[in-house]
């Protein structure tokens, strides 16, 4: 060996068996780890998502077939690599078991939002609370004259209207009142036939036998009788058993204080018998009449406290009962007639004039919530829930009776919970896109891309 030889070229000469089997080692070791090795793929997988609905995903880039937003990339760890799993594609819809006890809505679907989105779609909660509500049935009535209290004024013989005292339809009258005045041959025949049966009477009383005595004083009392019958005031028949002469005309009165609401006679008309001369109505009682539907009438039972106001004046509120249930339904409206008996001392309420009215119905206990947290289809009654902040829940309930802006829950809420009370139709209709696009994602349907 050339003594000019590197002194580490002569150290590798001498153990150059040693660094030969090193390496075939090495190399052995390398092949066995390439064979043996799992079939990983360690590639990150990109997929991309819409920032306002982050429920859709696609492979591919585009744009959001909801909104129209452009897809943002995320990069998803694939399974098995360790990490994050895959993305969700579709939302669930499958029933499942709720807060209440009850089970998720067919159509509709869970609505996530954020505090910001929540707040910049309006949507507002409020706290479902337990308590009694008093069901209510509020109609609109029409105001009539209590058929009780009219009375027409007639004569029950023939006769002329001298003079009439009311003359004019409105005018109020007072019980006693003067009306008319009549002439009537008839009454004035059976005034001298009184007079004269008095004569007799009299004349008889100086008899020896009862029998005459008690004939005369029959005979004058029939003849009384007779001018009582046919309405001649007491107070005409004192004044001719006092003067001893009959009255050519007899002044009819008021029978009670009311109001002239017909007038069918005029200054000097010729009447017979029986012919209607005027109509008075107490009106210091009336009627009010008012059409419930089937399902309302029910709570409508007679004697049962009504209260009256009218929408043009807060401050008229008047209090009544129920006084009659028509035994008919109307074939057209389908509504049966309900009666009520109301005071009217200060004439408010005239004859003619529409009120509403309005009936306390039975008292039913269970969860209240605002009515404007009721989203009625017509087939079905949803609630949004908050169960969590952000996290709204559909449910499906069975509400019931409605007053003062509450209405009462008797399945599908409980006491305590938040309820969206504002902004329902957005949750509605986010809840029933995000249930359409969850079920086209399920295995049957071809994920849109």
């Amino acid at each position: 060996m050339s003594t000019n030889t590197p002194a580490f070229l002569i150290q590798l000469r001498r153990h150059w068996g040693k660094v030969v089997i090193l390496a075939m080692l090495v190399i052995s070791i390398a092949a066995a780890s390439l064979v043996f090795a799992p079939n990983h793929q360690h590639t990150a997988a990109t997929m991309y998502h819409c920032p306002m609905h982050p429920f859709y995903t696609s492979d591919r880039p585009g744009n959001c077939p909801i909104c129209g937003m452009r897809l943002v990339p995320t990069v998803v760890a694939p399974a098995g690599a360790g990490g994050a799993k895959p993305a969700e594609t579709k939302a669930t819809t499958d029933a499942k078991p709720d807060a209440a006890g009850g089970t998720g809505i067919e159509g509709l679907a869970p609505v996530h939002a954020s505090e910001t989105q929540a707040n910049l779609a309006g949507v507002r909660t409020a706290v479902a609370t337990s308590g009694v509500l008093v069901s209510t049935v509020r109609a609109v009535g029409n105001v009539v004259a209590d058929e009780t209290r009219i009375r027409q004024v007639n004569t029950k013989v023939a006769g002329w209207i001298e003079t009439l005292h009311v003359n004019a339809v409105g005018q109020f009258v007072s019980a006693g009142q003067p009306l008319f005045d009549l002439f009537s041959p008839e009454l004035l025949a059976s005034q001298e036939e009184y007079l004269r049966a008095r004569q007799t009477a009299a004349q008889f009383q100086s008899s020896t036998l009862p029998e005459v005595r008690r004939g005369g004083q029959d005979l004058a009392t029939a003849a009384r009788r007779r001018l009582q019958l046919l309405d001649v005031p007491q107070e005409l028949l004192e004044r001719i058993e006092t003067t001893g002469a009959s009255q050519r005309t007899i002044t009819f009165r008021a029978p009670f204080s009311g109001y002239v609401t017909e007038k069918m006679v005029l200054e000097g008309q010729r009447v017979d018998a029986g012919t209607p001369l005027l109509t008075i109505s107490d009106l210091s009682h009336v009627w009010v009449v008012a059409q419930l539907y089937e399902s309302e009438a029910a709570s409508a039972i007679p004697g049962q406290r009504a209260s009256l106001f009218l929408q043009y004046d807060d401050s008229v509120r008047l209090s009544g009962r129920v006084s009659l249930v028509y035994p008919t339904v109307d074939i057209e409206s389908r509504t049966i007639k309900v009666r009520f008996e109301f005071g009217n001392p200060r004439m408010t309420l005239k004859p003619g004039m529409f009120v509403n009215v309005e009936i306390e119905g039975q008292r039913a206990r269970g969860v209240l919530v605002p009515d404007s947290a009721l989203i009625d289809t017509g087939t079905r009654q949803v609630v949004f829930v908050e169960e969590s902040p952000g996290h709204f829940e559909p449910r499906e309930v069975k509400a019931g009776a409605r007053r003062d802006g509450q209405v009462l829950i008797q399945t599908g809420v409980k006491a305590g919970e938040q309820v969206a009370v504002s902004a329902n139709f957005l949750l509605d209709s986010e809840s029933r896109l995000r249930a359409a696009i969850g079920a086209t994602a399920k295995p049957g349907h071809e994920q849109h891309k």
